[in-house]
C-alpha cells in the first residue's frame, strides 16, 4: 500500500512544476503588461503635478528654490518644475520646461518682455515633448478586436496657468 503511494506521488511531482508554468507565464506576462502600460500614466501625473507646483511657485515672484538662487522667475519655476519631477526631467533634458507669460487683458504672448510677470499677467508652464519608450511593444486581439502599442514613442505632455496676483507690498518684482 504504502509502495503504490509513493509511486503516485513520484508522478505528481512532474505534474506540480508543469502547472505551476502553466500558471505563472501567463501571470507574469500579465503584470509585465500592466507596469508597462502604467508607467506613461504614471509620468503623466507626476508632470502634471510638477507643471502645477511650478505655476503655484511662480505666483509667489520668488526666485530662491532649496537654497539656491537664480538669476529670474523662469528659472527658478523651472527648477520647480524639474525638482517635482521626481528625476524624469533632468539637465539633460530641461528644455522641455516652458514657462510663458501673457497678458491678462488682451491674451496676448509678453515673455521676453521686462514686464512680463506684471501684476495680473497670466503665468504658464508646460512640459512638453517628452518622449516615453515602451519596454516591449504589446499587440493584443480578442474576437475581433485588436489592441496594440505599438514601438513608436509616445509623447508625453502637461500644462498648468494661474494668474500673478499683486505683489505683497514692500518687495521688488524680480526679473520675469
Amino acid at each position: 500500500m504504502d509502495r503504490s503511494k509513493n509511486r503516485r506521488r513520484a508522478r505528481q511531482a512532474g505534474n506540480t512544476i508543469l502547472e505551476l508554468a502553466l500558471v505563472l507565464t501567463p501571470f507574469l506576462a500579465l503584470n509585465l503588461a500592466i507596469i508597462e502600460l502604467s508607467l506613461p500614466i504614471f509620468k503623466k501625473s507626476t508632470f502634471t503635478n510638477a507643471v502645477r507646483e511650478g505655476c503655484r511657485y511662480g505666483i509667489t515672484y520668488q526666485t530662491t528654490y532649496s537654497g539656491t538662487s537664480y538669476s529670474s522667475q523662469t528659472n527658478a519655476i523651472k527648477a520647480v518644475v524639474e525638482a517635482n519631477s521626481m528625476g524624469f526631467l533632468n539637465a539633460s533634458n530641461a528644455n522641455l520646461i516652458s514657462v510663458q507669460y501673457y497678458d491678462s487683458s488682451s491674451f496676448a504672448n509678453v515673455t521676453g518682455n521686462s514686464s512680463a510677470n506684471a501684476d495680473g499677467n497670466i503665468v504658464v508652464v508646460s512640459v512638453s515633448g517628452y518622449t516615453h519608450n515602451w519596454i516591449n511593444p504589446i499587440n493584443w486581439v480578442w474576437g475581433s478586436s485588436t489592441f496594440s502599442v505599438t514601438g513608436s514613442p509616445l509623447s508625453i505632455s502637461a500644462t498648468s496657468a494661474d494668474r500673478l496676483e499683486t505683489l505683497p507690498v514692500g518687495s521688488t518684482r524680480p526679473t520675469p
